[in-house]
């Protein structure tokens, strides 16, 4: 699910026990290896190990400068101190390992794919001083003078803190993987030391999952073209000379459609003072965005319920995110009215590529994976796609075969991306993601360090009881 959606995985240690830095490992290798990596897991494991077991040194050298009464930050008493820290530590290691654990000072990897990329973190918090950054970062540049690990320890004369040269060997299996002292940051900020690996992600993969995307939407016989009534009003909608009072009395033709429209504009997600009882009242209440939005929700609902009727939990997540979205668009975009009136479409549908996969039937799955073969794919590719991988693309791709609006399509692509979305879009992208992972908040399945800090940021949520509020709320009014 991490994968899929792009949200962070952090797991954090106080003491880091040789059983959490395996685990730590196997957690990072599966997360390679479901990305189509395997050839960087040696490497990353080794540069892992390497890099959690110096953030959890630089904690215990904070507490034993604190017992010693030295200050850190004082080159005196810096050196002074690091004459016996490494000797004293290793020899009251347990002493030390349990003072962290009561200081609160923490040890933690986060592993995220996002745009592309992979990112790599260790974070602790005990942010460097001046002189060990300037170390590390010394340590940095001269790995770039070596070709080789036999060279880095032969020419190493200074053995104080280790030399560095856990550092030097890390930046040379980097380069193994092509990878250059760019892909490999070292930062401080709030408090913590954060050090930072960044990998391209596969691009075969990237390639191989769009091409079999576009494949897998141009032969879905199955799914139907939109109904013919409703591109007909929708003609007629984008038609600036048509009048709303014909666009009224075209939809209240359709018994069917009319009906369908006065129970979505009646629901609880539109919160109505009184009931809407007409077309013409509707299309007045809600404008012409609004009823457009509208028929495309309801088009959309009765092709796919039609051909998969039975997938309640899909629907249920689809109707949810929905209505989330538009009250979250009402309370946080009061000012932005066309982000209000696209919300609850946008909602509905942001899982489109998901719903479809839902309603694949065995000849177009065979059809997929005639293509994979044919294309020289691997068929893991086809599997990847039909667990979520990549629903996004497909979603927003049925959405254009639809002809929807473009903003539609592109909420719908990005939804797990909002920061990859358009500056048009990016507030009701914002709004979608928001709504999506606050579902899966509820269910448990994410935690509040999963969200994307920029759109927590966007909404003014700045602490998880904040969000806890929020969600209480919409689930309330949801089940009402």
């Amino acid at each position: 699910m991490a994968i899929r959606a792009g949200i962070p995985l952090s797991i954090t240690t106080y003491t880091l026990p040789r059983e959490m830095a395996e685990y730590m490992e196997d957690v990072l290798s599966a997360f390679l290896t479901e990305l189509d990596q395997p050839h960087m897991v040696e490497y990353l494991r080794y540069c892992l190990n390497e890099l959690v077991t110096n953030a959890k040194k630089a904690n215990t050298k904070r507490l034993f400068f604190r017992e010693k009464g030295l200050d850190i930050y004082n080159n005196e008493d810096y050196a002074k101190g690091m004459e016996t820290c490494k000797e004293e530590t290793l020899n009251n290691l347990k002493y030390y390992l349990g003072l962290q654990k009561q200081a609160g000072l923490y040890v933690k990897l986060v592993i995220q794919t996002r745009n592309n990329k992979i990112k790599i973190e260790v974070r602790n918090n005990s942010e460097m001083t001046f002189a060990e950054y300037k170390r590390v970062h010394d340590k940095m540049s001269r790995a770039q003078q070596y070709t080789s690990v036999d060279q880095a320890m032969n020419q190493i004369i200074d053995q104080s803190e280790g030399a560095g040269l856990g550092i030097i060997i890390m930046i040379l299996m980097l380069e193994k993987i092509g990878l250059t002292e760019e892909n490999f940051q070292v930062i401080c900020e709030n408090g913590e030391t954060i050090t930072r690996i960044i990998l391209p992600l596969n691009e075969k993969t990237q390639k191989d999952l769009s091409v079999v995307s576009h494949e897998f939407v141009s032969i879905i016989d199955s799914l139907p073209q939109f109904p013919d009534n409703i591109m007909k009003i929708n003609r007629l909608l984008n038609d600036s000379n048509s009048k709303m009072s014909e666009i009224a009395m075209l939809i209240s033709s359709d018994v069917s459609l009319t009906t369908d429209l006065l129970k979505l504009v009646n629901s609880a997600a539109f919160a109505l003072a009184s009931p809407c009882r007409s077309i013409a009242d509707a299309v007045k209440m809600v404008g012409l965005r609004g009823i457009r939005n509208m028929l495309i929700s309801v088009g959309s609902m009765n092709g796919l319920q039609k051909l998969n009727p039975n997938d309640k939990s899909l629907w249920d997540h689809a109707y949810k995110v929905a209505f989330y979205s538009y009250n979250l668009a009402r309370n946080f975009c009061s000012d932005d009215r066309s982000v209000i009136d696209d919300a609850y479409v946008c909602g509905l549908l942001h899982d489109m590529g998901k719903l479809v996969f839902a309603t694949l039937l065995p000849e177009t799955a065979s059809k997929v994976k005639g293509v994979c073969a044919a294309k020289g794919i691997s068929s893991d590719i086809f599997e990847k796609l039909t667990a979520g991988v990549n629903h996004g693309e497909v979603g927003s791709l049925i959405a254009e075969k639809w002809n929807f609006p473009d903003v539609i399509s592109s909420v719908i692509r990005n939804h797990h991306e909002p920061d990859a979305a358009s500056p048009e879009t990016k507030k009701l992208t914002a709004v979608v993601y928001l709504s999506d992972m606050i579902t899966h908040y509820q269910d448990g399945e994410v935690d509040f360090y999963q969200f994307d800090r920029d759109v927590l940021d966007l909404f003014k949520i700045a602490s998880e009881d904040q969000l806890r509020r929020i969600s209480e709320r919409l689930k309330a009014a949801f089940e009402k």
